[in-house]
């Protein structure tokens, strides 16, 4: 077969880290972590590997999910989807209350089950069916002697785990870092274990070890790790490469999915962890990722499938719909009518949750200590049980590319000095950039707000950037004019990291930078996202339901250049 299109990296641009694929017959399907955004966890669908279309999200019930905006970092880490004698399985940890959900469906476009609540997992679930029909889950675990990947028996009646847990391999690295997202395959009598560690900035890896047993003892490969850009320049094209997933196609080629990041302006990652493919071969029984080069490529040759093209994500929505589209998420699970849809237009309330949450500005590292981290972890996850669900009044889309221009038409009447409605461009609840109408003494008016929260090297180790952002926290107007009491358009124009932004094609602030807005100087998981928001900011999570306020938008598009 002769195929002149493309696989083109990243396959899922923006922030969709965490990527696990499975194949049914000629489909393939992936799914992405969501952390607090909601809906959870979105579905992919291809057929040639090169063209991917959302399908959906396996959470998207609000009674089924708790999410708040109090650590956009929290929320859904690292699903694995599988398919299993004709149903689709999602096992996710949600780290915001400490629970392990996993939910089926015979369509992945849905319905998807109820939540069913599995005690005793770890980090990063995966699901496995051995020769014999029984499912097991290896997930990983933090600190004490036996950190690392282990494996335990799932009985998928109950829902619960059953029997001896099986330690199975710590990384291949002397001390790795973060051992995690694990996944077991089969092949040619062998038991493989693929795991990512170094932690998920620079020295991001994926590493395998393989077995006769599936509960060990597994062997480390010497040629470890098959694939990590840690040993290139944090100036390459992509960097922080690893978590990973392998795919057999069903001409019998191999690929493997990973999360990987695209600086640009400097060594800054705004975009977030974005979904990348490579191919994969076998050799002396082990797989050689990127063969030829050993690092993942901005493109590579179609594979042998039928090309199967989607359609582009429209440039505008007018909020026609009685729903929204796929692309569009809240902050948190929205709880208490946070939006609607109704004549043509989108209405956000006024939300008492503040957009600026200076009470979560200190990135919170882990302890040297093996067994002190275990104790944080666990008691972190202790106090999550009583978590509330809630949402911000927002409603955003994901960041994709590094320039693009993005308006929307809106009306708002803020009744006090403290309400606001807009734009903002958000990374972090203190990394922000916003433009807002509100009040100045009275008058309405239409200003740009810096918030800016860096602490230098935050998820680097030893890692020393020649960054060229500075350590602080604060919120700063960068401009601000009087407006009409009338329905007016804001627009932001990013080229690179310089943003700019209008009011009816009057510029509020010009060419700001927006470099201090990666994970690399705030921490975190996630990557912008760009949306409309409206907020009192004057409450905390204490009195977190909208007051009876709202923001009318009536269009909003987004144009990538």
């Amino acid at each position: 077969m002769n195929n002149d299109y493309k696989i083109k990296n990243p396959i899922i641009p923006g922030f969709y880290p965490d990527p696990s694929i499975c194949r049914v017959g000629n489909d393939y399907y992936i799914a992405n972590s969501s952390f607090s955004f909601f809906p959870g966890i979105p579905l992919f669908h291809s057929r040639d590997l090169a063209h991917w279309e959302c399908i959906g999200y396996a959470l998207n019930d609000p009674q089924q999910l708790r999410l708040n905006p109090e650590r956009l970092s929290g929320g859904l880490f690292a699903p694995t989807i599988r398919y299993h004698e004709g149903l689709f399985y999602v096992i996710v940890g949600n780290m915001t209350t400490g629970e392990n959900i996993l939910v089926t469906a015979e369509d992945p476009r849905g319905p998807w089950s109820d939540v069913h609540l599995i005690d005793g997992v770890g980090g990063d679930p995966s699901l496995f069916w051995d020769d014999d029909g029984t499912c097991w889950c290896s997930y990983s675990k933090m600190g004490g002697p036996n950190g690392g990947i282990v494996n335990r028996q799932l009985d998928l009646t109950t829902f619960q785990l059953v029997g001896e847990e099986y330690y199975l391999w710590n990384g291949n690295a002397y001390d790795a870092h973060s051992p995690e997202s694990s996944h077991i395959y089969k092949k040619d009598g062998w038991y493989y274990l693929l795991i990512a560690e170094g932690g998920t900035e620079h020295y991001h890896a994926t590493t395998i070890a393989r077995s006769k047993n599936l509960n060990g003892p597994y062997k480390n490969y010497r040629g470890n790790p098959i694939l990590s850009h840690g040993h290139l320049s944090m100036y390459h094209e992509i960097v922080n490469i690893g978590h990973s997933d392998f795919v057999e196609t069903q001409n019998g080629a191999w690929y493997m999915v990973s999360l990987a990041s695209r600086p640009y302006g400097g060594y800054h990652k705004n975009l977030g962890r974005e979904t990348f493919i490579m191919p994969v071969i076998w050799e002396s029984d082990w797989p050689i990722v990127c063969p030829g080069t050993g690092k993942c490529e901005m493109e590579y040759p179609a594979p042998e499938l039928p090309e199967f093209p989607v359609a582009d994500l429209p440039e505008a929505d007018d909020f026609d719909a009685k729903t929204l589209s796929w692309q569009w998420n809240t902050l948190g699970t929205p709880v208490g009518d946070v939006y609607r849809l109704e004549d043509s237009r989108l209405y956000i309330k006024t939300a008492a949750v503040p957009l600026e949450n200076w009470a979560h500005h200190k990135f919170g590292g882990f302890p040297e200590d093996p067994e002190e981290r275990r104790k944080m972890f666990e008691a972190h996850m202790a106090a999550r049980k009583n978590a509330k669900a809630y949402a911000m009044g927002f409603v955003g889309r994901r960041q994709q590319h590094f320039s693009y221009t993005v308006e929307t038409s809106t009306y708002y009447a803020p009744q006090g000095e403290n309400d606001t409605a807009g734009l903002v461009i958000i990374q972090d609840s203190t990394n922000q950039l916003r433009i807002e109408i509100g009040l100045e003494q009275g008058k309405k008016v239409a200003r740009v707000v810096k918030f800016y929260n860096v602490i230098p090297h935050a998820m680097m180790g030893d890692v020393i950037p020649e960054m060229d952002v500075e350590e602080g926290l604060y919120s700063q107007v960068l401009g601000c004019v009087e407006i009409p009491d009338e329905e007016v358009v804001l627009r932001i124009t990013a080229k690179g990291q310089s943003n700019s932004f209008y009011v009816n094609d009057l510029p509020v602030a010009v060419n700001v930078d927006g470099s201090f807005m990666g994970s690399e100087t705030c921490g975190g998981f996630v990557g912008a996202y760009i949306g409309m928001f409206a907020s009192s900011n004057t409450n905390g999570k204490e009195n977190a339901e909208p007051v009876e306020q709202e923001a009318a938008f009536d269009w909003f598009t987004y144009v990538p250049e």
